[in-house]
């Protein structure tokens, strides 16, 4: 069988074992929709003085920052190092199949999700919050995702080496995770939020809302793309990689 028959045949079987998690569903799907409607709900359709837009034209991006690095970062992390620690990951390399095909069903997994959550919730904001969605900025949008998706998939996996069992997965990377949402602008509107959110400049967050935004920010009469902001994504990504590289074990670390 070939390379690519193998990646194919293990990202159909990912896609099964995701959509038969309702765990991961809800926080990788249900959770970034409820937001949405509930910050809506909040804020109403008021405008942001300072962007210049309403505030459903804010969440989307927003919440569609939270679903990549959802479905990519965070959904990694854990399914990774439970898979780690439940001698999955030791058993899979064990196997004729190359170790990077298991690796690469995974993150294939979480591009598609993270595709489907794009159409969801660009869906949800155009249909019930009258949201336009910047057709001629399509292209930027998706090469934005891809970027981001991989990116965060990269430190995903480089993250799962700091995780010392299964049970800490989930409180670690919210630990990281939660704060970084609300400084990014990606919970509060950012003319709330003040001189803090300069800190979130630090991190790739805040840069991946800023690409996104600017994708779909109505008033944006050029190409959609924020190279600026794409290239600081794409930095930490390949660090993510890098140290993913040197710092990944396929074998438990507790027991």
């Amino acid at each position: 069988m070939s390379a690519l028959a193998l990646t194919l045949h293990q990202l159909r079987y990912d896609q099964r074992a995701f959509w038969r998690n309702p765990a991961a569903v809800f926080f990788s799907v249900a959770f970034p929709v409820m937001l949405l409607v509930i910050f809506a709900a909040i804020f109403g359709n008021d405008k942001i003085s300072t962007l210049h837009v309403s505030t459903t034209t804010y969440y989307v991006p927003a919440i569609l920052t939270l679903s990549i690095v959802s479905a990519t970062m965070q959904s990694l992390v854990m399914s990774l190092t439970i898979a780690r620690e439940e001698g999955r990951l030791k058993r899979a390399r064990s196997t004729p199949m190359p170790a990077w095909v298991f690796i690469a069903g995974r993150v294939g997994n979480a591009i598609v999700v993270a595709f489907l959550m794009l159409v969801l919730i660009s869906a949800i904001g155009g249909v019930f919050y009258s949201v336009d969605l910047p057709w001629d900025h399509l292209p930027a949008i998706l090469v934005t995702l891809l970027v981001g998706g991989a990116s965060f998939c990269c430190l995903g996996i480089a993250f799962t080496a700091l995780i010392p069992s299964q049970d800490a997965a989930a409180p670690m990377i919210n630990l990281i995770l939660l704060p970084l949402y609300f400084i990014s602008g990606v919970f509060v509107p950012e003319d709330q939020i003040g001189g803090i959110i300069h800190f979130a400049d630090v991190f790739p967050i805040r840069h991946l809302f800023e690409a996104l935004f600017t994708a779909f920010d109505p008033n944006n009469m050029g190409s959609g793309y924020a190279w600026g902001h794409l290239a600081v994504v794409a930095a930490w990504g390949l660090l993510g990689l890098a140290l993913a590289v040197r710092f990944f074990r396929w074998t438990p670390r507790s027991g």
